[in-house]
């Protein structure tokens, strides 16, 4: 279930404790591979990926809080932040990275990604994630939410798109894509 907390004005929801999900360590998963590291800044408190675009760290520096929520939605380690956008005052998605690789490549970094709905109202809303590999099912969540989409995970989700999307009534007033990390 999830609970609904108000944070500046704009509709904030954490999981409770119980709906997430236990995360395995770098210690305990074969498929992850910890040392390398993601360059991060300090933005009040929040880690962001040094290479994330100057307006990731303006929508963090705005409502530190409500980035601290969204990171809290996506579990345990999803702690550092390779993106965000707003949306006017419709929503804002977030990605974010637990600084590990899942594999050999600069792009296997494991993503997971949210899009909250700032409108304080249900909307029909989606997130979609998908990574740079052809190969890969992308992962979504849409519905009729009054909080937020998500999160959907990729393990190697880094350099992919997170595409985003609302309709209010019969109008669409979100259908954008933001490019998770720093990419060529």
């Amino acid at each position: 279930m999830k609970n609904v907390m108000r944070l500046g004005g704009v509709c904030v929801a954490l999981l409770t404790a119980t709906m997430i999900a236990p995360t395995a360590s770098a210690a305990d998963r074969s498929d992850v591979k910890s040392g390398a590291s993601i360059a991060t800044v300090d933005v009040k408190g929040v880690k962001v990926a040094k290479e994330a675009p100057a307006e990731t760290r303006r929508i963090i520096e705005a409502n530190v809080g409500v980035a601290a929520a969204a990171a809290n939605v996506c579990g345990s380690g999803y702690t550092i932040s390779t993106g965000a956008a707003r949306y006017g005052t419709n929503g804002t998605t977030y990605t974010w990275t637990n600084g590990t690789t899942t594999g050999d490549r600069y792009y296997d970094k494991p993503i997971c990604a949210v899009f909250f709905n700032d409108t304080g109202s249900a909307r029909y809303m989606g997130i979609r994630l998908k990574d740079n590999y052809t190969d890969t099912p992308h992962t979504e969540d849409f519905g009729t939410y009054s909080t937020y989409a998500g999160p959907v995970y990729q393990k190697r989700g880094y350099c992919g798109e997170a595409y985003s999307y609302m309709k209010s009534g019969s109008k669409v007033v979100v259908d954008n894509i933001l490019t998770v990390g720093a990419c060529n």
